[in-house]
């Protein structure tokens, strides 16, 4: 970080100390839930057409402050997540596209700085209980993907800033199929998993004898909300980063939530999200420490389900082994363009809601552009932390919008990357794609840097249906250099 945004954040937090905002709780408990492909129209705050059932989620946009035009710095899980903790652009990191399996080796750098190294330093105990998905050093066996289970995992989140984690090592269809706990490994022996179709979709892989697919967002809840209870009993504030296993595939809702929706599996296992968080908050609000703490929800990109326009289409009702929703019976993402992996809206636009009671005015709502990359000087402008030289440098604070404020300058624009290394640029009402197709999942995909790039201005067009480069050369020509210094700056 270099020194001028550096001495941003001291004077910001110093204008909002002065101001009493943050005078009785200097250094809130924060409470991170992260989704795993949960899109921008499944909540119903933010699509009152939604049928899903989502009373918690709507409660926290009710408590909170909606961003309405939130996105994640990718299009795909693992290089969100690595933005996330660290923020910094994955894309500058060895991973130019797609994402690690379950084997990966760890993606952080060693000496990088992460959201939970930094706030350790201010006095926090940083939990993580979920899904990982950057890279473990895992033990082989010799044999083919098989791991030693009686061998420490002796690089993740523990060698991250963590002082307690309980994960996963990848999403939960990617084996190895096992719970780590502190770098252990808590099976005992191991099956072979068999590879399962859409929606309960698995690839072949070993999997941990108390491992059970069904059970695992249940088991992972109970152990964030034993350590939200065990840390809310100290005196020292808490991190606590929770990256849940669901909606992603494998679509498998616990059974008290099967027939909860007319629309399926997906259906029933996004209302098993919202009562998950639901839990959490209240784990929070029981322990008495809600006015201490703040506590944000999100997506790590959006949802994978297709929207089919044909009205004769079969869908996920009519048969739930096909991957998508006729407009009529649900949109997934929303009026957004494409799905998870594109670079278009829907691949990145996500649901942001953050909760603070007293600080944040309840049934807010902000409509600037943020970064899920920006938590890292929230986080650090939250408390007052100096940021190391060259540490988090896409990361900008949103502090301020939460309390109503502008900020003194404005947020540079914003890199969107999809999951074949396609980039965008956001900026104001401007979004100029750096490519001839989605960068993703929806045909056609186009190949990155491929011309004519696409111009849209989502103040109009929200749904990317009107490319207007022809109409606007001038601007398109400012984003693309503009792009082109962020990425070699």
């Amino acid at each position: 970080m270099n020194r001028s945004k550096f001495f941003f954040l001291m004077i910001a937090t110093a204008g909002l100390l002065a101001s009493g905002q943050l005078a009785a709780s200097a250094k809130p408990n924060i409470v991170f839930v992260l989704a795993d492909d949960m899109g921008h129209g499944d909540v119903q705050a933010l699509n009152p057409e939604s049928s899903i059932p989502t009373p918690n989620l709507n409660r926290l946009a009710e408590q909170g402050i909606t961003f309405t035009d939130a996105h994640t710095p990718s299009a795909v899980c693992t290089p969100t997540r690595y933005g996330l903790l660290t923020g910094r652009y994955c894309w500058r990191s060895r991973l130019k596209s797609g994402v690690l399996s379950g084997y990966g080796e760890p993606l952080i750098e060693a000496d990088r700085p992460t959201v939970a190294s930094l706030l350790k330093q201010q006095g926090y105990t940083c939990g993580i209980v979920g899904k990982w998905h950057l890279g473990l050093n895992l033990t082989r066996t010799g044999k083919g993907n098989d791991i030693d289970l009686t061998k420490p995992v002796d690089d993740g989140p523990n060698r991250r800033g963590f002082d307690f984690s309980y994960i996963i090592p990848a999403s939960l269809d990617f084996p190895p199929y096992v719970y780590i706990h502190n770098g252990r490994i808590t099976a005992t022996s191991a099956v072979e998993q068999a590879a399962q179709p859409f929606p309960a979709y698995l690839r072949k892989g070993s999997r941990g004898n108390d491992l059970v697919m069904e059970d695992v967002l249940d088991h992972l809840l109970e152990k964030a909300v034993g350590f939200i209870r065990r840390e809310a009993a100290k005196p020292e504030p808490f991190f606590l980063y929770f990256p849940l296993t669901a909606p992603h595939k494998p679509v498998l809702p616990h059974p008290r939530f099967r027939g909860r929706t007319k629309l399926g599996p997906y259906g029933d296992f996004v209302v098993q999200v919202d009562w998950t968080v639901g839990e959490v908050l209240n784990a929070v609000d029981e322990c008495g420490i809600a006015d201490d703490t703040l506590f944000v929800f999100t997506s790590d990109n959006g949802s994978y389900m297709y929207r089919l326009d044909d009205p004769q289409a079969k869908d996920h009702k009519d048969d739930p082994s096909i991957q998508a929703y006729r407009a009529s019976s649900h949109r997934s993402n929303g009026v957004l363009r494409g799905t998870k992996a594109d670079i278009w809206e829907a691949g990145h636009r996500v649901p942001f809601f953050v909760r603070w009671p007293g600080k944040i005015k309840p049934d807010s709502r902000c409509d600037q552009t943020i970064c899920l990359t920006d938590f890292a000087a929230t986080a650090a402008e939250l408390n007052g932390g100096k940021l190391p030289e060259e540490a988090a440098e896409d990361s900008y604070s949103f502090l301020p919008y939460l309390f109503g404020q502008p900020r003194p300058t404005p947020r540079p624009p914003v890199i969107h990357h999809s999951a074949a290394g396609m980039f965008a640029i956001r900026d104001g009402q401007w979004k100029l794609v750096l490519g001839d197709g989605s960068g993703g999942r929806e045909q056609p995909r186009g190949k990155p840097f491929a011309r004519p790039y696409q111009l849209f201005d989502l103040v109009q067009d929200l749904s990317e249906r009107d490319d207007v480069r022809d109409r606007h050369p001038e601007i398109a020509s400012r984003l693309e250099e503009a792009c082109a210094e962020v990425r070699n700056p």
